[in-house]
């Protein structure tokens, strides 16, 4: 009751109602489709400008993701709602592995009768092991997968039209393989009839999967609309559709969700605005938590010194970062991977025993700036996304890094523009959430040097420019040794810290704001997909007149 109360008064100091949004009256971005019978419409409304990718294996933000989620299916998958368990997707059951010459098998028997969506070039048909060695051959591709690193020592054999077997070498403990083949990046299944038919370029377009929901139209920068897929393997679907709006600006958002043109919101942290909200509204706040981590460009100056580094760090309050937030959803991290989040994460008290969580101390920062060399300070470029959320922080991080001199220019773009920049190097500090399925993921993503962007073999999220914790990390991914592994894990996070390549700042549960109609048909404490994720149970529990044809 109490996180309700806050947040309801958190809300109703948000919505206005603005002079330059689209008028009442239900046609928030105009009809998708034409209908002409009643049917049951989730509205979705997101602070965003777009989609950034139709592709699963390309998809890295929450909206990009939250489609993936519908539409596509993994052989495991995470729990509706209840991550990181798994259960069967794709697959009858989750095996066992065995070992042959060294090397790690995992069979995977498939369920029959299931099917793709039809696509623009293609006809339904049924899911086959093809799919699974395309799809996880294309996961592995660094030309069409954003996640190719992670499949690194995998191959797949068709052993006859329901069953494959997964090869690994070296073996992987299930903790590290479960998240290749499930729900989540580059575990996906894909249409490979689809992908043949058209190119790679058919996911700009028209993803094509098995899920609960077939995409149906994009408009862009406006909206989204699935259809049920009345042939789904669990059961056809309540819903009828679901529609994803985007609204750049927060505002607008709000006020379409208080005027009952949106079901479900996505909640951000604009605290300036005057307005009211739903009696019926209900707040949902749940993991998996995203970790804000800043990371120094190493490879450029003045960064390229450890000083100055640390200088930065003795500089930032983490507290100050934190009030920008609604208290209830956010909370501080002293390491890269907490330990109440991921095995082999460290906790903030092992963090403050060896001295690495660096306490606010202005002094210092001064001290080890002039040391460096720059006791005036310094000016560096960085590129903020225009999403409040992320942009607070860089916003912070610009306000405490001034009281030692250290002048940050500033560059607000759209989401998918920052995206794109940041992986060409182009900010000497980048701020990032994110949330990995397991510890390995996160440090070979951000740290590994094949990951560093532009120049790395498999170029990913290393914006850093790290090189020197390679060996532990490929030595944890081998260690069968629960315990061995953590230990392992835990100490390349006290390397990063030691040498300050990265600054950890708080994690952020995910908050979403729905009417108390909308019945998510699953419990809702994590999720993979950074939404509460609409499955075929999702209900509207009304009587309700919301077609497509009459938004």
């Amino acid at each position: 009751m109490k996180i309700l109360n806050f947040l309801l008064l958190f809300l109703s100091l948000i919505i206005v109602a603005p002079t330059n949004v689209v008028p009442s009256g239900g046609d928030i971005h105009g009809s998708l489709v034409a209908s002409g019978q009643e049917s049951v419409t989730l509205r979705i409304g997101i602070n965003a400008t777009d989609l950034e990718t139709l592709d699963p294996h390309l998809a890295a933000s929450f909206s990009d993701r939250m489609l993936a989620d519908m539409v596509f299916n993994g052989l495991l998958r995470y729990k509706p709602g209840n991550a990181p368990n798994f259960e069967p997707d794709l697959a009858e059951e989750i095996p066992e592995p065995f070992i042959v010459d060294g090397r790690q098998i995992w069979t995977f028997k498939l369920k029959k009768g299931i099917f793709f969506h039809a696509g623009p070039n293609t006809q339904s048909y049924e899911f086959t092991a093809d799919d699974v060695v395309y799809s996880l051959s294309k996961a592995a591709d660094p030309k069409r997968s954003a996640y190719a690193g992670e499949y690194a020592g995998m191959s797949v054999e068709k052993v006859d039209d329901y069953t494959c077997n997964i090869i690994m070498d070296p073996p992987l403990s299930p903790t590290l393989f479960f998240p290749k083949v499930a729900d989540y990046a580059g575990g996906f299944i894909v249409s490979s009839r689809a992908l043949q038919a058209k190119g790679n370029t058919i996911f700009n377009d028209h993803p094509v999967g098995t899920g609960p929901f077939r995409f149906t139209s994009h408009k862009l920068m406006r909206a989204v609309l699935l259809t049920a897929n009345r042939d789904y393997f669990r059961a056809p679907p309540e819903l009828d559709y679901v529609r994803i709006n985007f609204f750049p600006d927060p505002v607008d958002l709000y006020a379409a969700f208080s005027r009952g043109e949106l079901d479900l919101i996505r909640s951000g942290a604009e605290i300036n605005q005057q307005g009211t909200i739903p009696a019926d509204a209900k707040i949902d706040v749940f993991g998996v938590p995203e970790v804000a981590l800043i990371h120094f460009n190493a490879s450029v100056k003045p960064l390229d010194d450890l000083r100055v580094r640390q200088a930065i760090a003795y500089a930032l309050n983490r507290d100050q970062f934190l009030a920008r937030f609604p208290a209830e959803t956010v909370g501080n991290v002293y390491a890269p991977i907490p330990d109440r989040f991921l095995s082999g994460g460290l906790s903030p008290e092992e963090v403050k025993a060896l001295g690495l969580d660096y306490p606010t101390d202005l002094e210092k920062s001064r001290e080890l700036l002039a040391d460096a060399g720059y006791p005036q300070g310094f000016s560096l470029d960085v590129i903020a996304t225009e999403f409040s959320h992320v942009r607070k922080n860089y916003e912070e991080l610009q306000q405490q890094l001034a009281k030692v001199g250290i002048r940050i220019n500033l560059e607000v773009v759209d989401h998918s523009s920052m995206h794109r920049r940041i992986r060409k190097n182009q900010s000497a500090i980048v701020i990032y959430e994110a949330w990995r399925p397991n510890t390995d993921v996160f440090l070979s993503r951000f740290f590994h040097s094949d990951s560093i962007v532009l120049y790395g073999k498999n170029p990913d999220t290393n914006f850093s420019h790290y090189r020197k914790i390679d060996k532990l990390i490929l030595l944890a991914r081998n260690e069968m040794n629960p315990i061995r592994q953590e230990k392992l894990w835990e100490y390349a996070q006290v390397k990063l810290l030691e040498e300050m390549i990265v600054y950890p700042l708080h994690f952020r549960n995910k908050t979403y704001i729905r009417r108390g109609y909308v019945d998510y048909g699953h419990p809702l404490v994590a999720s993979m997909a950074l939404y509460p994720q609409v499955t075929e149970k999702t209900r509207i529990l009304k009587s309700s007149n919301n077609s497509p044809s009459k938004q």
